[in-house]
This record gives structure tokens, C-alpha cells and sequence, in this order.
């Protein structure tokens, strides 16, 4: 099956590009932009000719900017041929599917889909997938791309496009446009948001990291999901609400403020089970740092989350924000909230493929009955040790000697390593050579 992307040289598009070409789909993307090697990246098609595509296609997604889609859906949609499916994925349905129903042949079958997730996810596993089929115009598509999402570990979730604007204009609009307003306050407040650091609590700590990452993002995709028409009255009851709250404490109104937490409260329902999901996010960004802490003194990884750098050494230093790694005499600092820390396989794996390994052979007599093999795995077991081979073996009068290459991690001792090996050998009655 054939399936071009529109807006696929887009971070989105390029997501799904990589999505279905993954699953058997001949891809073909084009972008406004006419980035080629964009697709030349990615191992798909560019749309030299864009109807000529548009004609031959079997499936054809719209992944442009909200404030675009509909005039691209109109002019794409009548070039397309008989039983294809048009589908956009944009986060408003009302405009967009009324569009496809307009400007599509009824011959066309039309979808909404709005995945509810970023293209800075690895997979669709575990995310949700929100689908606007229409009665009559999906019935041949639908099932074919329901299956290969939930295959590939999705919820799908199925919406029309008035109850899914509403739910947006919350879920999306109000949780981005406060905060927005919140770093929009600390800009007005000229407030140090660097320093405010120091004295944070978890729960501070996880909202700047929020307000943060919205911030950081593209602002003219925020600022499009703000022009869903259902986000006005959210907006008004959500100013509403922060214009009382802020007269009742301007009042010194005790009461009046905790009368009005209690209904909030009230009608939020199970904050029980939002405390403890909560708990258990606080949580797992305190034990990561307990974990560096207990490693003072000893070899760790940390994987810088935007450059994907690894940095390791010996921790020498833990702090509420940074970590100090030394090697080979240098020492280096990094901010924890912008770093990963690698477990012990991870970190095994990464000094296996990117540092240069020296090797040591270590030729022993090995004792009567004794297996190679295994003596080969409890020397793979010493610390230190990347690999180890047999690459020599013969008999001679009852006795076996065999030779082992031992890979040894190139910021160790290789001549200490080897003490050790050979140590461990003579300690299991083996005689060296």
C-alpha cells in the first residue's frame, strides 16, 4: 500500500513517515519547504509531482499547521481517486472533518485521527490514538488502520468532532495556556526561574520542568491548538476562577479559600489516586538522585538528554542540582535535570562499542577434565573484562593448554586486569603457561 504524507518533511510527518514505512508502506512525503533530503534521510520519496502522487496513492495524510489543514484539504482532496482514504491528525476535528466531507469525492473514504502524543516519543506503544470515524465514508480504511495502530500497542479512543473539540479545549487548551501564563508571570516578574531552583520543592520542581518543556517548544502549534473556537468559554471560566480565588485571599477570606478547594476537590473526584500517581513521580525523580549519591566514589554514566552525549567517570560530588564526574583528572559538572543516568548494562554496552579496547592473551594448562568453555565464562565474569575468546587450543601428554584473548575496557589497567585473570586462573588450578 501506498501512502503519501503531506506536510511529511514536518517533525510529525516525519513520524508517521517512519511509522508506516516500518509496517510495509511504500512512503511518499512532500513539504511546502521542498526539503528533499529530508526523505532521502528517512528512506522514502519526495512528491516531485505532487498529483501525480495524489492520484496513485492509496492513503493520503494531511500533517500541516491547524490554520492551513482545511484549505490543504481542499486542494487535495478532489485529486484523489476512487476508494483511497483521505485522514488528517491534527488536534481540532470540527473544521477539518467538514472540510473532507465537502471537498472529497463520496467515492473517497475520510478520516480524523488526532494522536495524542508528540513526535519526540521512540514508538506509538502505550500512547493514545483518537479517531472521528464518519457512518458511510470509512468502512473499507478504518479497520485497516485501527488494527495497525492497536497492533502496534495504541489505545484508540473513538470521538465525533463536536466531543472532541470540547474535551481538547480542556485537556489541551486550558493545561497550555496555564502554563503559558505561568512563564509568561515570571517574565513579567523578571524572576529568576535558575535561582528559584535552589530552594524547590519536588512539586515545583516537576511544574517548571512543564512549564518548561511547553515553552520550549513550537509556538505557533500551541498558539494554533488555542484557536480551537471551544477553547473562548475554557478560557473565560478559567480566568473566572483565578480573578475569585485571588479576591477571596486579597480579602484574607479563610474560609471562603478553603470552602472553594474543598469543591474543587469535591468534583475532581479521586484524589487519592492522583496523590499517589503523583507520589510516584516525585518518587522516581528522588531516587534517581539517591542512586548518585550512593554511587560517590564510584564509576557511573550520565547520558545528556538533548545532546546524547555519555559522560562517565567517578562521582565525586552530589548536589540538589548537579553531579561532578571525574577522568583522567578532569572533572566535569552536570545539571541532573538534563541528564540520564545509565544503569550498569547500559553503561557496559556503551564503553563496549565506543572505546578502544585493548586486548591481553593469556595461554594456561589447563586441569584434567577441565571444560575451556567454562573456565572462558568465569573469566568474562572479572570486573573489567569486555570479552573473552578461545583462540588456541591443543593436547600433549594428558595435560590441555588453551589460549585466551581477553578484551579489557581501555580506561582500565590492562596490565592490573591481567593480574587479575591471571590470579583468578591459577586460583581454579590452572598453571600459567
Amino acid at each position: 500500500m501506498k501512502i503519501l504524507i503531506i506536510g511529511g518533511t514536518g517533525e510529525t510527518g516525519r513520524f508517521f513517515a517512519k511509522f508506516y514505512k516500518k509496517h510495509g508502506f511504500d512512503v511518499v512525503i512532500w513539504g511546502i519547504n521542498k526539503k528533499k533530503d529530508i526523505a532521502l534521510e528517512l528512506g522514502v520519496q519526495f512528491a516531485e509531482d505532487l498529483d501525480k502522487e495524489i492520484k496513485s496513492s492509496d492513503v493520503v495524510m494531511i500533517s500541516v499547521p491547524i490554520n492551513i489543514t482545511e484549505k490543504t484539504i481542499e486542494e487535495i482532496a478532489p485529486k484523489m481517486r476512487a476508494g483511497s482514504l483521505l485522514m488528517d491528525i491534527t488536534s481540532i476535528k470540527k473544521g477539518p472533518i467538514e472540510a473532507m466531507i465537502k471537498h472529497a469525492p463520496p467515492n473517497v473514504e475520510i478520516l480524523g485521527s488526532h494522536p495524542m502524543f508528540g513526535p519526540s516519543i521512540p514508538d506509538i506503544r502505550g500512547q493514545i490514538v483518537i479517531f472521528t470515524p464518519i457512518e458511510g465514508r470509512c468502512g473499507k480504511w478504518f479497520p485497516v488502520i485501527r488494527n495497525l495502530y492497536e497492533n502496534n500497542g495504541a489505545h484508540i479512543e473513538i470521538m465525533d468532532a463536536v466531543a472532541h473539540d470540547k474535551m481538547m479545549a480542556v485537556v489541551q487548551g486550558l493545561t497550555h495556556f496555564a502554563y503559558i501564563s505561568i512563564g509568561a508571570v515570571f517574565r513579567e516578574l523578571e524572576f529568576d526561574v535558575a535561582k528559584s531552583r535552589r530552594f524547590m520543592s519536588p512539586m515545583y520542581d516537576i511544574m517548571l520542568d512543564l512549564v518548561g518543556r511547553i515553552l520550549g517548544q513550537n509556538p505557533y502549534l500551541y498558539a494554533m491548538i488555542q484557536m480551537n473556537p471551544e477553547v473562548a468559554k475554557v478560557h473565560r471560566a478559567y480566568i473566572e476562577q483565578c480573578n475569585l480565588l485571588a479576591d477571596i485571599v486579597k480579602k484574607k477570606d479563610v474560609e471562603g479559600f478553603v470552602g472553594l478547594m474543598k469543591k474543587a476537590s469535591a468534583h475532581f473526584g479521586d484524589t487519592e489516586s492522583a496523590l499517589r500517581r503523583s507520589e510516584k513521580l516525585i518518587g522516581t525523580k528522588i531516587a534517581e538522585h539517591e542512586e548518585l549519591v550512593r554511587s560517590i566514589g564510584g564509576e557511573r554514566a550520565l547520558k545528556h538528554i538533548y545532546s546524547g552525549v555519555v559522560h562517565f567517570g567517578i562521582v565525586k560530588k552530589v548536589t540538589p542540582r548537579t553531579v561532578l564526574l571525574e577522568r583522567g583528572g578532569r572533572t566535569t559538572e552536570l545539571l541532573i535535570e538534563n541528564v540520564r543516568l545509565l544503569n550498569e548494562k547500559e553503561l557496559f554496552a556503551w564503553k563496549t562499542t565506543n572505546l578502544k579496547n585493548v586486548t591481553r592473551d593469556i595461554s594456561v594448562f589447563i586441569p584434567k577434565g577441565s571444560d575451556a568453555g567454562i573456565i572462558k565464562n568465569v573469566i568474562r565474569g572479572t570486573n573489567s573484562v569486555v570479552s573473552v575468546e578461545v583462540i588456541d587450543v591443543y593436547s600433549r601428554q594428558n595435560t590441555q593448554s588453551v589460549t585466551y584473548r581477553v578484551t579489557i575496557f581501555a580506561d582500565k589497567d590492562a596490565a592490573v586486569v591481567q593480574g587479575s585473570v591471571e590470579a583468578l586462573l591459577r586460583g581454579i588450578g590452572c598453571t600459567i603457561r
